[in-house]
Parts: structure tokens; C-alpha cells; sequence
């Protein structure tokens, strides 16, 4: 995988957990919502933290298996997302702000892990 990909998927997914913090804050103060809160800040920042550990895989099975399991979060906390605007817990609006950019980190993800196999050959 090229650089210039790693650093865009490392950099989404940075401003991605800073804003499910933000969303986690706000729901822990405003609504008081204590559970599907703590299930969204869990998914949401560990995208991010599997991608950085992925920069230093020990092999590119692993960097494939780590890459996967943030793409599995990514679609865990987009699951945590719809689920908060359902049951009211945030607005259409606030979904809709924060939704597009779970979805992008998913095609991403999902990218990488296809064309990382496909060049290790499975």
C-alpha cells in the first residue's frame, strides 16, 4: 500500500474519533445516555487505533488482519450510529453530519483490505 493512501485513511480516521468523542461528550452530558454512548466512543476510536497499528505490521497478513478488524469497527459504529438516531438519542441532522464520514471509512477499509489481498496474492 502506498503512503499517500495510509496517511489519508490515518488522517479520516483521526478527525473521525475526535468526533465521535465529541459525540460521546454530548450524549454522556446533554442526554445522559450512558451505554449505546460508550459503545459508539469504543468502536469509533479503535478505527483509528487499528490503522496506526497497522503502519507497523509485523507482515502483511497481519497488516491485512488488522486492516480488516478496523474495517469491521467501522461498520460496528456506523450500526451505533444509526441506532442513536433511531431511538432519538441524536437528530437527523447530527446522523446526517457524521454518517457520511463512517460510510466513506468504510469504502476505504474495504478497499484497502480487497487490494491488499488481491496483491498477497489470495
Amino acid at each position: 500500500m502506498n503512503k499517500k493512501t495510509e496517511n489519508i485513511v490515518a488522517t479520516k480516521s483521526y478527525a473521525f474519533a475526535l468526533r465521535i468523542i465529541k459525540l460521546y461528550k454530548y450524549l454522556i452530558s446533554e442526554k445522559k445516555e450512558f451505554v449505546l454512548s460508550k459503545q459508539v466512543l469504543r468502536s469509533g476510536t479503535s478505527v483509528g487505533a487499528l490503522i496506526k497499528e497497522a503502519e507497523h505490521a509485523q507482515s502483511k497478513k497481519d497488516f491485512i488482519n488488522k486492516m480488516n478488524i478496523a474495517l469491521k469497527e467501522a461498520n460496528e459504529t456506523e450500526y451505533w450510529l444509526m441506532l442513536l438516531k433511531d431511538s432519538e438519542y441524536i437528530s437527523s441532522d447530527s446522523f446526517n453530519s457524521i454518517h457520511p464520514d463512517s460510510v466513506e471509512l468504510i469504502k476505504i477499509l474495504a478497499s484497502i483490505v480487497k487490494s491488499s489481498k488481491l496483491s498477497n496474492g489470495k
